[in-house]
């Protein structure tokens, strides 16, 4: 029976109480509650929810196991790239796992040690993390010692009217650019501390072309490379007017060249040409890039379609071919010679992002200008056309060619008229040359049977010398016989 106001309500025996009979009323819960399932509640799969009890914030166990290595990572990646989702962290940090939860435990250790926080979270509730005053400065000490630029600091501003966070907008093309260094570095093309973003190129005129990335990756045979990530924002032909600085900014000499080289690019515009890479400007801030021609340039499209990719590279070849089209070498033979002279050419490579997602920034899924067909980026970078072959081509044509000269010159050798045997080199460089011509004798023959009438002739005037010069023998008296007998008449 029901208690009434008035009677005081008998507490009941929990281990007597009988189950509910109304079946629109869910039974009661059994006398011994399993760990984790409340009264009244059916079994749930799954485990435990974090909603199940709002006020305590359950954080994983093994964060608190985070190492210095997983944190120096982090910082350093949010201080070259100034913010970035835990899956774009995930592969540039440790992109051997298989996900990003330990990402996303290390930056909620992270978060705990007030280093870096939560700025925004994005539509597809993606969470972008920067660091804070204090992270900024850790990471500092990480970077700044190896010579890397360090982002600006993302400072908290707050609306003075609503209260709002202000300047939290996450572009989608800061967006792409940290994605297409995540997607390199996790095919093993550059090193986390190998990327730099937003890095100028100071032209002749004050002009500052910025790189939206720079990669260096040795390791990977690619030295140093500019990427431009483009989501159609920009019109084609914009595209090659950076190309076309990229290109005037490689041909500029350095600052410590030496006089001869300045006068000489001063006085002959067309003389830089010829002027070793090694006395120009952009060789005081990359390395050698291990193939002939400038430093190579990448465009990365985002976001857009197939069509507008393959029409705007159609702009960039026609319009930009100046810029990257290899040009012929001057040689004694044009036409045995076919390879191409890439020292003044930019490389230029194109790929989308999408395929850099989908197949690896490792696969075939770049294409260099120029060219038909996808190749993996060291592929396409190289230049099996390039100086390589002319060397190659060069030599055997001046081998053919001597060889063709020799045949031709044996042809032309004279036959002695006496003897029939070729005249040998000596010999034929005696009837040619005019200062020996005297002394040639009989041009028809060759030089030993010249010898011989040498020796003929030689013989036949010591003759004669020694003729002229012996005495000449007395004339006999016819009367020298008389008065030789007895008798001899007395005078």
């Amino acid at each position: 029976m029901a208690s009434t106001a008035d009677e005081p309500e008998q507490p009941l025996d929990r281990g007597e109480q009988p189950p509910s009979v109304d079946p629109s009323i869910t039974p009661s819960a059994p006398r011994r509650q399993e760990s984790g399932l409340s009264a009244g509640q059916p079994r749930r799969k799954g485990g435990r929810r974090r909603s199940d009890n709002p006020h305590v914030q359950r954080r994983p166990t093994h964060r608190k196991n985070s190492t210095g290595p997983r944190r120096r990572e982090l910082l350093q990646a949010l201080g070259i790239f100034q913010r970035a989702t835990p899956d774009q962290l995930w592969k540039l940090t440790r992109p051997a796992n298989q996900h990003d939860k330990l990402t996303r435990d290390n930056l909620l250790d992270l978060e705990d040690h007030h280093l870096v926080r939560i700025e925004l979270v994005r539509e597809d509730q993606r969470q972008v993390w920067v660091l804070t005053k204090r992270g900024h400065g850790e990471a500092k000490k990480l970077l700044e010692p190896k010579g890397i630029r360090v982002s600006a600091l993302r400072e908290e501003k707050y609306d003075p009217d609503t209260g709002e966070l202000l300047g939290t907008s996450y572009d989608d093309h800061a967006a792409a650019v940290t994605t297409t260094a995540a997607e390199l570095h996790r095919a093993g093309i550059g090193h986390r501390l190998g990327f730099q973003t937003e890095i100028g190129h100071r032209l002749g005129n004050g002009y500052v072309q910025r790189a939206d990335l720079v990669v260096r990756a040795p390791e990977a045979g690619v030295p140093v490379m500019l990427l431009e990530i483009d989501r159609r924002s920009e019109d084609a032909h914009d595209l090659v007017h950076k190309l076309r600085r990229y290109w005037q900014w490689g041909r500029l000499l350095a600052p410590d060249a030496d006089k001869h080289t300045v006068d000489l690019a001063r006085s002959r515009p067309d003389a830089i040409e010829h002027i070793d890479h090694e006395q120009r400007l952009w060789r005081r801030m990359y390395p050698p890039t291990g193939r002939e021609g400038l430093v190579p340039v990448a465009f990365v499209f985002a976001d857009t379609t197939d069509t507008k990719v393959a029409n705007t590279v159609a702009v960039l070849e026609e319009a930009g071919r100046r810029y990257w089209a290899p040009r012929r070498y001057d040689t004694l033979y044009p036409k045995a010679v076919t390879a191409r002279d890439y020292r003044q050419a930019v490389p230029v490579v194109v790929t989308t992002l999408e395929q850099l997602q989908e197949h690896g920034a490792d696969a075939a899924v770049w294409r260099r200008l120029g060219r038909t067909g996808e190749q993996t980026l060291t592929a396409a970078l190289d230049n099996p056309d390039g100086h390589a072959l002319y060397r190659d081509q060069e030599a055997r044509a001046d081998a053919e060619d001597k060889q063709r000269r020799a045949a031709q010159r044996e042809a032309e050798r004279p036959v002695c008229t006496w003897c029939g045997r070729k005249f040998t080199d000596e010999r034929w460089e005696e009837i040619t040359v005019h200062r020996t011509a005297v002394r040639a004798g009989d041009k028809s023959v060759c030089g030993p049977c010249h010898a011989d009438d040498v020796a003929r002739e030689e013989a036949a005037a010591e003759a004669g010398r020694l003729e002229a010069a012996a005495p000449p023998e007395p004339e006999e008296d016819p009367e020298s016989g008389r008065g030789r007998g007895w008798f001899r008449r007395r005078p």
